[in-house]
């Protein structure tokens, strides 16, 4: 039995009892938002954010609390924050970088309010090019064609600053292209570009299938990250750090030094008190389950590293839930 089925296994006992009642409980009376539907804008179909809306919306209706969860999927970040500003979304998963940038940047010349339920993953920047390409860091990648990340997504961002980081012009030194992830594997594989760059946990599996076929190299971003954050202030901020990528992620990842992003459940400050605090309870509760299956990338998911939302404050909502759970 895989360790997905052991999971499901055990939720399903634990359902019945307990958490179910606690979550049944919190949205009792109507409290649980518009006929008892969340919608939670993620990402690509193919990537980190939609595996785990894909495990919110199991563990959402095996609580039996009538809340229920409608994933989408979406080009990442900046598209789930402007969702739920034109009030399409209830729930986004958002970098925390993208979330700080919410409060009025170029990105976003209004800023747009957001509440964080909890801070959930810890991912990578994975900057990937063909094994066969001369490429060995960032600076290296003058005059050769990259794609950045769709355009609506968090990385897409990260990405253009990583170049300025390393002295290049996004579009004049590096060609620059905006795909989808499937669609910048297809183009990596052809060789119509030499790199992709993604945010996401690891292994991410369009990688996996590029690291066998043509074969990757990992770039080394940690030295870019005084410029790309602004300071050591402005990495604690935007939730940036530096990390090494595990050794059992890729062939050639092991000791590789990239950034860590962490990521956040965002939702707007209206959203029912009673939601949010079933949600943070959900999280902690069921901590395990929210691991997408493979992935060796770190999660957040105790109340302690919850809670650590950078510039994002919490929904009081889910404030009260975790000082209901550890005081």
């Amino acid at each position: 039995m895989n360790r997905r089925a052991v999971l499901r296994a055990a939720l399903g006992a634990a359902a019945a009892g307990g958490l179910g009642g606690v979550l049944a409980g919190d949205l009792a009376h109507g409290r649980s938002g518009p006929n008892g539907l969340l919608r939670l804008a993620s990402g690509e179909p193919t990537a980190f954010y939609a595996a785990f809306g894909g495990l919110l919306a199991e563990q959402l209706e095996a609580t039996g609390s009538g809340l229920r969860c409608r994933v989408r999927t979406t080009a990442g970040s900046i598209t789930n924050i402007e969702l739920l500003r034109d009030g399409r979304a209830d729930l986004g998963l958002v970098l925390t970088d993208t979330a700080r940038a919410a409060r009025g940047t170029g990105l976003f010349p209004r800023p747009v309010p957001l509440r964080a339920i909890g801070r959930v993953y810890e991912t990578y920047l994975q900057f990937a090019v063909r094994a066969d390409s001369p490429v060995r860091g960032v600076a290296d990648l003058a005059g050769h064609p990259v794609s950045l990340g769709a355009v609506g997504s968090g990385a897409a961002h990260l990405g253009a600053r990583l170049l300025r980081a390393a002295g290049l012009s996004p579009g004049t030194d590096v060609p620059v292209r905006h795909l989808r992830l499937a669609d910048a594997a297809a183009a990596l594989h052809s060789g119509t570009v030499v790199g992709l760059l993604v945010a996401g946990g690891v292994p991410l599996p369009t990688l996996s299938g590029l690291d066998r076929d043509p074969g990757l190299r990992f770039l080394p971003l940690a030295d870019l990250l005084p410029g790309l954050a602004g300071g050591r202030e402005g990495m604690a901020a935007a939730g940036l750090e530096e990390v090494t990528l595990p050794q059992s992620a890729y062939r050639s990842s092991a000791g590789v030094a990239t950034v860590g992003v962490s990521n956040l459940l965002v939702c707007r400050p209206d959203l029912d008190p009673a939601v949010a605090g079933a949600l943070a309870r959900l999280l902690v509760r069921r901590a395990s389950a929210f691991v997408p299956e493979h992935a060796v990338g770190a999660q957040f998911l105790d109340v302690r590293s919850l809670i650590g939302t950078g510039s994002v404050p919490l929904h009081p909502g889910a404030v009260a839930a975790y000082r209901s759970l550890h005081g």
